[in-house]
């Protein structure tokens, strides 16, 4: 596998000035993350603990606090405004909400022609491009002179993953692509990324709340709490083996389709700590029902279990 993205000691604090002081908020707190070539790395965890942060920043959507971000052994946080312009074909992002993302006061052919014209391609290629993209989405190129109003939820996030990969990236970063949709249109849209994924060799980021969408599209799993990577795996081990307490709660909580399946789901008890006042100790500590007295004293190191890397006292 050829290495396309390295994350090293990635930061983002948000700081936020109150009255006589300030509260900074540590949304990505020193993270590492390595993505290869043509594979799904998803991202999961909780709302609010830093994920949808952490793929901005890798696209410098949002300008990080420290860390280092190499995009084919390149550090895009080194590249100047004109450079990283122009390294934006290269890397896209599918956004959670459709209809947000897409302008309501353009057809779907002038949406799909902006990136086009941003990166001066010539105006006699544009057409046959936006053309063939839009088909491959599984809409009609009778349905370019409409506008994003006119489409339902999943239509109108196929035209932003069209417009995401118009342009032939190699890294989409996808910001929970599914979530607002029906769960037929779901699959429907998954399919459709892992088509994609096969006829165009992207690479994923995939970040989703949803374990068993990220089961299904998945080839590694990296879960995150509080700003921080505490497991990491393949799809496999993460969904077979979990080591981390935090892991194996998110896994019991997957609605089971059989009501014959007993199930025990783990109920984390105690209080979420805020990001803006970290413990020294391990950020699960407050709610993990295997706590240890060190747990409250000393940031845990991040472990290499057979491949399997988790950040816990109890290994």
């Amino acid at each position: 596998m050829t290495e396309l993205l390295k994350v090293n000691n990635l930061k983002k604090y948000f700081t936020k000035k109150g009255i006589g002081e300030k509260t900074t908020v540590k949304a990505v707190n020193d993270v590492n993350l390595t993505a290869y070539d043509s594979e799904t790395l998803s991202i999961v965890g909780e709302s609010g603990c830093g994920k949808s942060t952490f793929g901005r920043c890798v696209l410098r959507l949002i300008e990080p606090t420290e860390g280092e971000v190499y995009f084919e052994n390149k550090n895009i946080l080194d590249l100047s405004k004109k450079d990283m312009r122009n390294m934006r074909k290269d890397v896209q992002i599918i956004f959670q909400d459709p209809a947000e993302s897409l302008n309501p006061r353009a057809t779907v052919k002038e949406i799909l022609e902006e990136p086009l014209i941003a990166h001066k391609i010539p105006k006699k290629e544009r057409l046959p491009l936006i053309e063939d993209i839009i088909v491959k989405v599984g809409l009609s190129k009778e349905q370019l002179k409409y506008f994003p109003h006119q489409f339902s939820g999943g239509q109108k996030q196929r035209i932003g993953i069209a417009r995401a990969l118009i342009l032939n990236p190699k890294l989409v970063v996808a910001d929970e692509p599914v979530s607002a949709l029906d769960v037929s249109v779901q699959s429907q849209i998954l399919n459709l990324m892992r088509d994609l994924q096969e006829e165009y060799n992207l690479t994923y980021i995939f970040i989703s709340h949803d374990l068993s969408v990220v089961e299904f599209i998945s080839d590694r799993v990296a879960v995150m709490y509080l700003g921080r990577f505490v497991e990491f795996g393949n799809k496999d081990q993460i969904f077979n083996n979990p080591l981390h307490p935090y892991t194996q709660a998110l896994l019991s909580a997957i609605p089971e389709p059989d009501p014959k399946v007993k199930k025990e789901k783990i109920i984390l008890k105690g209080d979420l700590p805020s990001p803006s006042n970290p413990s020294q100790g391990c950020p699960f500590h407050t709610r993990c029902p295997m706590k240890m007295e060190i747990c409250e004293q000393k940031l845990p190191e991040i472990k290499n279990i057979d491949g399997q890397q988790v950040m816990c006292h109890l290994y």
